[in-house]
């Protein structure tokens, strides 16, 4: 596929505002930041657009809102670059932009765009929010998994003697997911959930290593957007356990989750104890030992590396588009 598929970045636009890495690759929006940037260093980039399967908009909603620009006038300015590059370039009228895509992580990027119908209905939109109660549309748009990197601690694996705790969350109560989680849970003996996000004052990478002593991490529905929580899970070697009604997991066209993770409902959240007590110690080991082959899927890499993320995300983005 490097050989073969291509992809044409748009080369206009305020470098100040549009195709420029994000502001850093650190923190939540990493995802986005090690996107833009790979995309500059692959293999899939051409300059001839005739040649391109696929057309990038670099639009960097993280980047306006690092200057301060209200989410009105993102749309604004998100509105007219598109309306630019429509009038001055036949591609996305050739679609009416089914082979175009643009990437953007957490909740500036949704309410930023989201003033735009026909970008939001019509492109491929790479997003770290593929809720389907944020206008996330399977099966054309794709799910970019939101990775916290560098991670703090090395990779878990092959360590499943020393996951003793049956199942850990902390975090805040920002949904109604995860109230009802604390609420019944969070005075268990077996699970290990926290009302509240782990103070440092506590000490030194707490959260990060109670990752490597549990067997499942529970990865409940955010506000609006999940959290790193899921690829932190996935990286040290936890099993997660996904509790959610409408999302779209990353790579979910390639990857089958059940085979390295647990997939429930919200309402399974009552019987969460026992339906992890309900899985032997043999499928444990499985899903564990699943879980470190993926681990490399969800790893940012400078320049990008087969199968890390970058690439998964450019496979998943192949099959949605239209036209």
């Amino acid at each position: 596929m490097e050989r073969k598929f291509k992809i044409y970045i748009y080369p206009d636009g305020d470098p100040k505002t549009f195709y420029q890495t994000p502001r850093k690759l650190t923190g939540k929006y990493a995802s986005e930041g090690y996107f833009f940037q790979n995309i500059r260093e692959s293999r899939f980039r051409t300059d001839d657009p005739d040649q391109a399967h696929l057309f990038f908009i670099p639009i960097s909603c993280h980047k306006m809102r690092g200057k301060g620009t209200s989410y009105e006038n993102m749309t604004i300015i998100v509105q007219d670059y598109l309306d630019g590059l429509i009038a001055k370039y036949p591609y996305w009228n050739r679609t009416l932009g089914a082979d175009h895509f643009f990437v953007t992580c957490h909740d500036v990027g949704v309410r930023a765009t989201e003033g735009v119908p026909f970008l939001v209905k019509n492109a491929i939109r790479v997003v770290c929010s593929p809720s389907y109660d944020v206008g996330f549309i399977p099966h054309k748009d794709v799910a970019l998994p939101q990775v916290l990197q560098p991670f703090a601690l090395p990779a878990g694996g092959n360590d499943v003697e020393n996951r003793t705790t049956l199942g850990f969350w902390a975090g805040h109560r920002n949904s109604k997911i995860r109230v009802i989680l604390a609420r019944v849970w969070e005075n268990d003996t077996e699970l290990d959930i926290s009302n509240n996000r782990i103070s440092r004052a506590t000490g030194p990478l707490v959260y990060q290593k109670r990752f490597y002593r549990t067997k499942f991490c529970i990865c409940p529905g955010g506000s609006q957007v999940n959290s790193a929580r899921i690829a932190d899970s996935i990286h040290y070697g936890c099993v997660p356990v996904i509790l959610s009604n409408y999302y779209d997991l990353p790579f979910n066209d390639i990857l089958d989750w059940r085979k390295f993770a647990v997939v429930l409902r919200e309402n399974d959240v009552y019987q969460l104890k026992q339906i992890l007590k309900n899985i032997t110690d043999e499928e444990f080991v499985t899903l564990h030992k699943n879980l470190v082959k993926v681990q490399k899927h969800f790893q940012w890499n400078s320049p990008p590396v087969k199968y890390d993320a970058f690439h998964m995300v450019i496979c998943a983005s192949v099959p949605n588009m239209k036209g």
